[in-house]
Order: C-alpha cells, then structure tokens, then sequence
C-alpha cells in the first residue's frame, strides 16, 4: 500500500486556481477507483474531482472554501494495489485540461512546480490572479492592500477587485454607484455563483471591448422546409429532436472560413488568429442563467455529427453534467434568442473572443420574390442575424461582411443539402 497525493487538477485553460466547495469524502472514509472526492469551483464550471485510485483518505489539506492552486496537494491518501509510488512533476501534468487527474507522490517529498504562487504584502495573501488584474489596472501594492476582501480570512477576490475599480474610476465615490431603494415590501434575492460570475463577465466585456452590432434579415424558407422533411427521419435515426441550431452553427462555421479574421483573440498589441474554429453555444437552463458549451473543430463536422454534439452539449448543460473542457477553447459564440420570442438582439461578447452572432425568431412574412415570370409576393421565413463585434479590431465592412456571408449559406442551404 502506498502513499499518495491527491492533486488539484487543471479544470481548463488558463484556469490556475479553484475553489473548494464541498468535500464529499472525510479522512477514514474509503474511496473506490473514479469516486467523486470533492467539489470544486472556477470562473467557467462547478464539478467533482474524482479519485484515480481506491483506497482510504488518510487527510485533507484543504478547507472548504479555501483558494488552492493548481497542481497543489489537496489530500493523503492510502492506495490500494501500489506498491511503489512514482515520482510526478507538475510540469508533466500541467498539459491535461479535459478531465481531473490524480497523480502520486510521496508525502514528504518536495514536488516541483511551475505554477506562480500567491504572493504577500504585509498580513495580505493575493492570488495570481488578482495579482495579474492589478499588474494591467496599474493598481500599487499600497492600493490593493486598502482594498476589502471577501473571501476566506479576509482575502481579496477577484469580484472585490473589480468592484475597487469601477468605484476608483468615478471620482468621489467609495461605496455603490447607484444606490438601491429597498421598501419594507420588496423581496431580496441575492444572486447565485453562477449570476454573480456572468454579471462580472458582462462588465468585463463592455470594458474590454467597443462593441458594434450589424444586423441582416436572411430568408430561411429554404431551411425551414428541409427541417420539417429531415425531422421525423433523423429521430427514427439516432433517437433525437433535429433542431435548427446546428444548421446556424454550419452556416457560421463555413463563413468563419471565408472570413478567418473574426475567429481571433486580441493580447494587448498582439492579434491571434485562432486555427480551430470552435463554436459556443448559449444554453438557457432551468435557473434562468445561461452557460455557453463549445462544440470543438466544428467546421469539420457534417450535419449529423453537429446535431448530436449539440444535443449532447445541451442535454448535459441542464442535468449539470458538464466538463471543464466543454465550456473552454471556445473561438466564437453563437446565441438563439429566438428561442425567447425575440427577433433580434445586442449580445456581449464572450471574452477573449472578438464576436458573438445572436440568432431572432423565424416569422412567416409577406415578401417580394423574383421568378423567371416576374415578380411575385409569397409568404417567406425570415429572421434577423445579430452580429455583435470588437471594434478595436473588427471594422464595420469585415463585421458586416461575416453576418451577410452567414445569411448567404443559410438562404442556399438547399445546395449543400438537397431534400
């Protein structure tokens, strides 16, 4: 029986630190092989870390609601069926983002690390990602030490952090911009993690990003028909609903070739053309949040095999049962607020991305159609395409062009995909 170490895994790219939120397994407590241990949270996902091997968890080193780092021990654990405990270096497992992974050690050896540590001033422990947000709002040690953590023992989060610079931004101000009026009648509801993490995203990305909205109205009359044909054969075929998002998402794919410099991040003065063309997709879910699974390498996928992945993504999106690695890597974002009744939208961008599409509801309309006999009005299928983009790097022509191109392969559906 050997002794090993149960490591904080990389839940993510760019993620470097998690939250501890429950532990589900106590010392003494015996674990079999994949158990769920703990549950953790990030910026992007709550999920359970499971435990690679069986055995008996010996100690935690980590308290619930306490700030661990990636690649950090978190907990002892007596394995069964291991006779030797291998020597594993944060370096060799820092490349795994999809899935937690335990990895061993011995308890008292000293494990090498590549990972930036929290850094102190004073009595004041800082996480490298605060540290990291003050360093770009050139923010001093003196400031960030006047500012009010709420985290564990006092420790400023990176909410804190943000909310000292929106207030130091507006002279005169040292509490909240605009005040509420609470009447003895009125109900408080205080937001859940998951809307208190999007109300930062929005703010950050209004910040960030100039945002710019083109709008274009495609006739979908062709698609909308394909899909009544295609419907009742796809169930009987694979045991799913066919709906329209994943024609949306081929129709962005294919204009994100035509046009590669909206599937870009921008790094200060640098842009980044991305090669993979990875498409988000907004879900609503039974909370009334939104969370945004990407569907990789989506323009190498046909018609069916996007179909299902969005399924899949969707489906696991509202049991909760979402990866890491599903919510991360995403190139360009895709919203169906049609799926709401409404016909257009402004969406914000989702960061680092330079571009989000909103999606409006298909309505039936009167419309001019051109034949070979002249010029008729027929009842058509028509919905607006909402393109949202950064500014900074996206001028009106390139922005447009896209939403255009987008609308273009939804209204010729019918030569990629004859009934």
């Amino acid at each position: 029986m050997a002794t090993v170490e149960l490591i904080m895994p990389k839940l993510g790219e760019s993620i470097m630190e998690a939250t501890i939120l429950k532990w589900l397994k106590q010392p003494g407590a015996m674990v079999s092989q994949d158990e769920s241990v703990l549950e953790v949270a990030t910026d992007k996902v709550d999920t359970e870390v499971p435990c690679m091997y069986a055995g008996k968890i010996v100690k935690l080193l980590a308290k619930e609601g306490e700030v661990v780092q990636v690649g950090k021990a978190i907990a002892i654990i007596e394995a069964t069926g291991i006779t030797e405990t291998p020597r594993v270096t944060l370096a060799e497992t820092a490349p795994v983002p999809a899935s937690p992974v335990l990895h061993t050690a011995t308890f008292t050896e000293k494990r090498q690390t590549t990972v930036p540590p929290a850094f102190k001033t004073g009595n004041r422990f800082y996480s490298p990602l605060v540290k990291r947000i003050a360093r770009e709002e050139k923010i001093s040690i003196a400031e960030l030490d006047k500012v009010p953590g709420s985290g564990a023992g006092g420790r400023v989060t990176r909410r804190d952090l943000l909310s000292f610079i929106q207030q130091r931004q507006i002279p005169g101000t040292s509490g909240p911009l605009v005040p509420a009026v609470i009447n003895p009648e009125d109900e408080i509801i205080e937001m859940d993690r998951m809307r208190q993490l999007i109300a930062e995203r929005m703010l950050d990305s209004r910040k960030v990003s100039p945002h710019v909205t083109s709008f274009v109205e495609a006739d979908v009359t062709d698609v909308v028909k394909w899909r009544e044909n295609q419907k009742e054969a796809f169930r009987k075929k694979f045991g799913q609903s066919l709906t329209f998002t994943p024609i949306f998402v081929e129709a962005v794919a294919r204009a994100i070739q035509d046009f590669p410099m909206v599937n870009i991040q921008v790094d200060r003065n640098r842009i980044i053309r991305k090669h993979g063309i990875n498409i988000g997709v907004a879900v609503a879910l039974p909370s009334g949040n939104l969370i945004v699974p990407v569907i990789k390498n989506a323009d190498q996928l046909n018609l069916d095999e996007l179909s299902l992945a969005v399924n899949d993504l969707a489906n696991r999106a509202r049991e909760n049962k979402l990866k890491p690695d599903d919510l991360s890597g995403g190139t360009y974002t895709i919203s169906n607020v049609g799926s709401f009744g409404n016909l257009m939208g402004t969406p914000i961008i989702m960061q680092p991305q330079v571009a989000i599409l909103a999606i409006g509801a298909i309505q039936k309309k009167p419309a001019v159609v051109e034949t070979p006999q002249g010029d008729i009005i027929a009842i058509r299928h028509k919905m607006f395409l909402s393109h949202s983009y950064d500014h900074r790097v996206i001028d009106g022509a390139l922005g447009g062009s896209f939403v255009r191109r987008v609308a273009d392969y939804l209204e010729k559906f019918l030569e990629r995909h004859p009934v």
